[in-house]
């Protein structure tokens, strides 16, 4: 077993009186890929926005390589070194690309910044090469190219960087389906390649069943079930992970058992609260 990249202990964020996140804790290993899934609202983005750094936990730590990122220095060396930790694509790339400057401007900018001492040029030219874009895409601005090829430069925007963990918040979900199989392709390719860390946070048990090694299913901002991914889809331990795996439309798909099903665990939960 590779020695973790990842390692995340006892979470806990807090909105309110609502805990979005309660006590979550998980490792990666070099090269792993992880799948954390759950419905809207089961605390896993807020996860994903603690690893990066774009959130705050009340408790916990996350680690990379054994470096603590939440007591870590503010100043710009430390921000540096955190970015080349861990890097994100979300879903909407439009949203995280400047309109107003090319992909071969934005990913230079992001070298220079990153890895000053490089060919920049050439680094540029090798990273649109990784994620399969060319000459024609570095000139052009984001609003000039197709949903999928925006994700494209996101993900070698990220590369750049060279992160020992890429974490990818539903980065296929608001793609065709033709697309999405082109990216998760892709990554899976890159993975190969480079041996980065993937975490992916989704609802589609289809990408984790493609591209992930292990899944965790997060429910009211906690960890129901965790294993191995072909394990946990095969054999569901626990009656969410098996009402998620139900849910999904297929041969002998019936919605009025699942939402009584969904009423059923919602009962259960309620009681166990008010007996704690």
């Amino acid at each position: 077993m590779a020695e973790p990249v990842l390692e995340v202990s006892g979470l806990r964020k807090t909105f309110g009186t609502h805990p979005a996140v309660d006590d979550v804790s998980f490792t990666v290993p070099a090269g792993g890929s992880l799948g954390i899934v759950g419905e809207s609202g089961s605390g896993k983005t807020t996860t994903a926005r603690i690893i990066v750094g774009l959130e705050n936990p009340d408790a916990g730590h996350v680690r990379v390589d054994g470096h603590d990122r939440i007591n870590a220095g503010r100043g710009r060396a430390e921000r540096l070194r955190r970015a080349q930790q861990v890097q994100m694509v979300f879903q909407d790339p439009y949203l995280s690309l400047d309109p107003r400057i090319t992909v071969g401007a934005a990913l230079t900018e992001t070298l220079r910044l990153h890895h000053p001492g490089t060919d920049q040029a050439a680094r540029v030219t090798d990273l649109l090469s990784q994620v399969g874009l060319g000459a024609r895409e570095a000139q052009a601005l984001p609003r000039q190219l197709s949903g999928g090829q925006r994700q494209r430069v996101a993900i070698a925007r990220a590369l750049a960087v060279s992160p020992r963990v890429l974490v990818l918040d539903e980065a296929v979900a608001a793609l065709d389906v033709s697309v999405q199989a082109q990216i998760l392709n892709l990554l899976a390719d890159l993975r190969a390649e480079l041996g980065i860390a993937y975490v992916f946070i989704t609802h589609d048990l289809g990408v984790v069943r493609c591209v992930t090694d292990e899944v965790a299913v997060m429910r009211r901002g906690a960890i129901v079930e965790r294993g191995l991914t072909a394990s946990v889809l095969a054999e569901p331990e626990h009656p969410y992970t098996r009402l998620l795996l139900e849910s999904v439309p297929g041969p002998g798909w019936d919605p009025k058992a699942i939402v009584t099903a969904r009423k059923a665990l919602a009962a259960v939960e309620q009681s166990a609260d008010a007996q704690s």
